[in-house]
């Protein structure tokens, strides 16, 4: 089993910053892509960014330009730099791991608002 713990959510207004991160401990062997996902009240969660272990990043295109995603494999943890935020970016964000190709973990989420 892998265990992830998230940090970083918060109020924030628009414009402004925050930066998550997401650890990953237990069984970490394996772990190729890491990612980020976001749930708004009464959506589907989508696919925000994703890292593989040698680097190679996705974006959602409404995040381009203005989300940064990375890891640091020694830490076993991905970070997501999220500038200009906009209150459409208001959301629960989930961290996701997979691991040896085909287990998928998740992490507890954490709230990020953005006021107008």
């Amino acid at each position: 089993q892998v265990q992830l713990v998230e940090s970083g959510g918060g109020l924030v207004q628009a414009g402004g910053s925050l930066r998550l991160s997401c650890a990953a401990s237990g069984a970490i062997f394996g772990i190729t892509v890491m990612a980020w996902y976001r749930q708004a009240p009464g959506k589907q969660r989508e696919l925000v960014a994703s890292i593989t272990r040698e680097g190679t990043t996705k974006y959602t295109e409404s995040v381009k330009d203005r989300f940064t995603i990375s890891r640091d494999n020694t830490k076993n943890t991905v970070y997501l730099q999220m500038n200009g935020l906009k209150p459409e970016d208001t959301a629960v964000y989930y961290c996701n791991v997979i691991r040896l190709g085909s287990y998928n973990y998740w992490g507890q989420g954490t709230q990020v608002t953005v006021s107008s």
